[in-house]
């Protein structure tokens, strides 16, 4: 309905728009629909693309959804590509040691294991957990899972 409203009362390519179609497509994903995930969470990157700088944060994030998404599907090359595209832009934007970099080699790493190929996986976990440890308190919950990793 929040999309239906935009639709009529935004301009097409409003950013507003594009947060319908990315929720839309968390949901969709979180339901198993993957075909649909992917389209609504590509629908929200066109629209980024159009009103956002190139290397802006949140064409990251809608990377790192469709990633997820090509690797629920089981295709790891497409999840790969996403993935890396996700951590290229948040290498220009953010510090070199945000956690949102970790989160970006963690999922990268994900998609290796799924792969069978364990020492890129390893390289890429490894990386994470070094971000972590610079930017984490010794304490904080996501180390358990990079160890785990």
């Amino acid at each position: 309905r929040s999309l239906q409203i935009n639709k009529i009362s935004l301009p097409p390519n409003h950013p507003h728009l594009a947060m319908s179609y990315n929720n839309i497509g968390t949901v969709y994903a979180d339901m198993g629909e993957y075909s649909k995930a992917l389209s609504s969470h590509e629908r929200s990157l066109e629209i980024k693309k159009i009103v956002l700088p190139s290397n802006h944060p949140d064409l990251a994030a809608s990377y790192n959804n469709i990633g997820a998404v090509y690797k629920n599907m089981g295709e790891y090359s497409r999840a790969l590509s996403s993935y890396e595209r996700s951590l290229e832009i948040k290498k220009i934007s953010l510090p070199p040691n945000h956690p949102d970099l970790a989160m970006s080699y963690n999922n990268i790493g994900n998609v290796y294991d799924d792969m069978g190929e364990y020492s890129k996986a390893l390289s890429s976990y490894e990386r994470s957990l070094e971000i972590k440890k610079i930017a984490l308190p010794p304490n904080h919950p996501d180390f358990a899972r990079s160890y785990n990793n």
